[in-house]
């Protein structure tokens, strides 16, 4: 078997190792950050949402981001300072329209796969990441946005989803802690929700118990494929190293891109910045307050995911802003607001805001398999879709590495 080097060790980083060594490989994870998942992979909206599998690129979701882009606390916020990745990367992004249908199905398939093997290895490896397996409910307060989701509830069925509409008296059945106006929603029952770092760092150390090396704290250089190895120059606290493998996967996230670049490869990755904020519970009252089915409200764009008895997560944004990872005030506080309104009882005094850059494509699609050069690999781009695919993409790369 091969030795393989992981760069990355976020979400798709990890469950691509453990893929790997379940085929045998010998196998390091290179990671910057002192831990696993300490970037994109931190604190996410905590869904495992096959039933967000639509894809970005259509009419209306520019028309909408076009409204929007004046508005500092609008869900979607391009920054409209010139920049030829940015543009570049839009362009690419209006060209894929015609293929919204079948990326949306290709993409409901993917997650559905994913959802399956990720309770696998959370079963066989005992990893407990405050999983809730009530389904996810998404929101629509007019008739024209439940019709518009209607349409695209036709496509995750094709791709194999069970999903269905449900009254808003079935709404306060499903969630009663729930306030507000609703025309109607579309409840996914196989859905789930959970911690995303807490998953990761649980897969890090069954990776470890399996023989694999984490290399956490290092920079990676550069990288050369040669016709025989792949050379990977490191730094570590000044101190410069090479290594030698038989074969790189690169799941680096938004810094796949220059990677790919210097290796021969156009992997057309943005940077789209996501916000969320975790609310805590502590006492009993507070907890009772808050729901426990994972929520999406599509006109906010937000999203919403109990992680155990006393944490909530809401997140939700994407803001076009190239590689900034500041926190903003006027983005933080429409999370707040939506709590305040939704559930008017739960407190909002301790919160926790945080940012992440999510690696997405033009197509939304992942880039998955061989690179250019000989043994040059990717699982990369995932977008905000990285927890739920990356199950099953991770199978796909080790799968494409032999």
């Amino acid at each position: 078997m091969s030795k393989i080097v992981v760069v990355g060790a976020g979400v798709t980083g990890v469950t691509s190792a453990y893929a790997l060594l379940a085929r045998g490989h010998e196998v390091m994870v290179l990671d910057r950050h002192r831990y696993p998942a300490m970037e994109t992979s931190y604190a996410n909206g905590g869904q495992l949402s096959a039933s967000n599998a639509e894809v970005w690129n259509s009419w209306s979701t520019l028309l909408k981001g076009l409204g929007w882009m004046f508005r500092p606390d609008a869900p979607l916020l391009l920054n409209p300072r010139p920049s030829w990745h940015k543009y570049s990367w839009l362009a690419e992004f209006c060209a894929q329209i015609r293929n919204y249908r079948p990326n949306t199905i290709e993409t409901t398939r993917l997650a559905i796969a994913a959802r399956r093997r990720l309770f696998e290895i959370a079963e066989a490896e005992g990893i407990d990441f405050d999983l809730e397996q009530r389904g996810i409910l998404h929101l629509y307060y007019s008739r024209g946005a439940f019709q518009k989701a209607a349409k695209a509830n036709v496509l995750l069925q094709q791709g194999g989803l069970e999903r269905h509409a449900v009254s808003p008296a079935e709404i306060r059945a499903i969630e009663p802690s729930l306030h507000g106006d609703f025309h109607g929603g579309f409840y996914t029952p196989g859905d789930c929700s959970g911690d995303i770092h807490k998953f990761t760092r649980g897969l890090a150390e069954a990776c470890l118990r399996r023989g694999a090396v984490f290399r956490q704290g290092v920079q990676v250089r550069t990288i050369k494929s040669g016709p025989h190895q792949v050379a990977i120059e490191l730094e570590e606290a000044g101190a410069e190293e090479t290594i030698e493998a038989d074969q790189v996967l690169i799941c680096a996230g938004v810094a796949s891109r220059q990677f790919a670049a210097a290796l021969g490869d156009r992997i057309n990755i943005y940077p789209v910045k996501g916000y969320s904020i975790t609310v805590g519970l502590p006492g009993a009252q507070d907890q009772a307050a808050a729901p426990w089915v994972s929520l999406l409200d599509e006109d906010a764009k937000i999203v919403a995911s109990r992680l155990g008895p006393d944490r909530f997560r809401v997140a939700g944004t994407a803001e076009f802003n190239g590689f900034n990872r500041d926190i903003r005030a006027d983005r933080i506080a429409p999370l707040v607001r939506w709590c305040e309104r939704l559930f008017p009882s739960m407190p909002t005094s301790a919160v926790v805001p945080w940012a992440g850059l999510r690696p997405m494509t033009p197509t939304m699609l992942p880039k998955v398999g061989r690179g250019r050069r000989a043994r040059v690999f990717y699982n990369t781009g995932h977008g905000h879709l990285g927890w739920t695919l990356s199950a099953a993409t991770a199978e796909l790369a080790a799968h494409s590495m032999g």
